[in-house]
């Protein structure tokens, strides 16, 4: 690669953008220049001089920065060979220094981790609580979140439990299997999610299951997508699990309570 003989041609770097339009802007490079502070004067292909400095032979094999104004901010490094994103059908390779900055490190986090329902009322659908799932997601092979419980609904005080729903008569829900509960005199605890990356069999809204049981019951996923499902890496992934309880007039008084536990998986 031969650097030009025009002493001009170094002092206005083209870097291909207009810079005053955006807040922002990350420079990919096999080779960039950038001597802040310093005319340069091109004496020959072979060298580079200044009133402070000669270099021979240049070749930057290496260099990073931060330049800024009030326009613009640049992350710049170099010496990355090809740098670039190449993709196909079963790939994706980010080439180059800077695409660290891509990097989504994994998170979850939940709105609560408690919920309160108060006074409930027998024959209804509208003892209702939701919770607030979310997700920072950039594995490559996607995410999954799943939930279990620890016991039925129980009673502290005298051990009565509330037992988990089992849907409509016409349409039954189990841990794994989805049923509508839209019948009033459908009792018990359940639940039903929707938002990102939640399962396709809860789309209609009105299909629920009741929780996998520790210890017998294979926790089920409640979140999360493989890329032969369509995951695509990503922020803020959010989802919404609404839970539903609905006792049976015949369910004796008192404070019930259960633990779930949510545990957020990425995966390689």
């Amino acid at each position: 690669m031969k650097l030009p003989t025009d002493p001009n041609s170094l002092q206005r770097p083209a870097l291909g953008c207009a810079c005053g339009e955006r807040r922002a802007l990350t420079v990919l490079a096999a080779l960039i220049l950038l001597l802040a502070g310093n005319r340069l004067t091109l004496a020959a292909p072979s060298s580079i001089v200044s009133d402070h400095y000669k270099i021979k032979w240049p070749n930057v094999n290496m260099g990073s920065g931060s330049p800024d104004s009030t326009t613009y901010n640049l992350g710049v490094t170099t010496g990355q060979i090809a740098p670039g994103l190449y993709s196909g059908d079963d790939f994706k390779i980010r080439a180059g220094f800077q695409y660290i900055h891509s990097i989504i490190p994994f998170s979850f986090t939940l709105s609560s981790v408690s919920l309160s329902f108060g006074n409930l009322t027998s024959g209804v659908l509208t003892n209702q609580q939701t919770l607030d799932l979310t997700v920072d997601s950039g594995s490559v092979q996607g995410y999954q979140v799943t939930v279990e419980e620890n016991q039925p609904l129980t009673s502290l005080g005298i051990g009565a439990t509330l037992p988990d729903v089992t849907c409509d008569v016409t349409d039954s829900c189990t841990h794994i299997d989805e049923g509508t509960w839209v019948q009033t005199d459908t009792y018990g605890f359940g639940y039903t999610v929707s938002g990102d990356d939640t399962p396709t069999e809860f789309a209609s809204g009105t299909k629920f299951k009741n929780f996998a049981l520790t210890g017998t019951d294979t926790p089920q996923k409640v979140m999360g997508l493989s890329p032969a499902e369509g995951h695509e890496a990503g922020s803020d992934k959010s989802a919404t699990m609404t839970l539903r309880i609905n006792p049976s007039p015949l369910q004796p008084a008192g404070t019930y309570q259960n633990r779930l536990t949510f545990v957020a998986t990425p995966l390689y």
